[in-house]
């Protein structure tokens, strides 16, 4: 179902630091990417500029994914699910997700399980 920007917004449930979890697959690969976190400011200007734009609750500020690494993520799709308390972005990626320069973050840890 498509709906529009501010009514995809105002169905969100955020917590109480007006925050809401993103989960960030890549479009072509489905690799998860990355989790990061989004308020209402950085939903907005993610789907105005179709650049993925997250809130750093470690700078306490908005950033815009590859502003300064060069690492960004083209948004495509924004899902919410059945909670309406996190989101999915599907994305271009272009270079690594990761801090560290991997392609995902999850890509570091595996536990083996029997």
């Amino acid at each position: 179902m498509s709906e529009t920007a501010q009514d995809f917004i105002a169905a969100l449930t955020f917590n109480s630091d007006g925050l809401i979890p993103v989960v960030v697959q890549e479009q072509g690969t489905k690799d998860v990417l990355m989790l990061a976190w989004m308020n209402v400011e950085a939903l907005e200007l993610t789907f105005a500029t179709k650049a993925a734009t997250y809130w750093s609750r470690s700078r306490n500020e908005i950033w815009v994914k590859g502003a300064t690494s060069g690492n960004t993520q083209q948004v495509v799709d924004a899902f919410y699910d059945c909670d309406a308390d996190t989101v999915l972005l599907t994305v271009i990626q272009q270079g690594g997700a990761c801090h560290t320069g991997a392609h995902t973050c999850f890509a570091q840890h595996q536990v083996e399980l029997p």
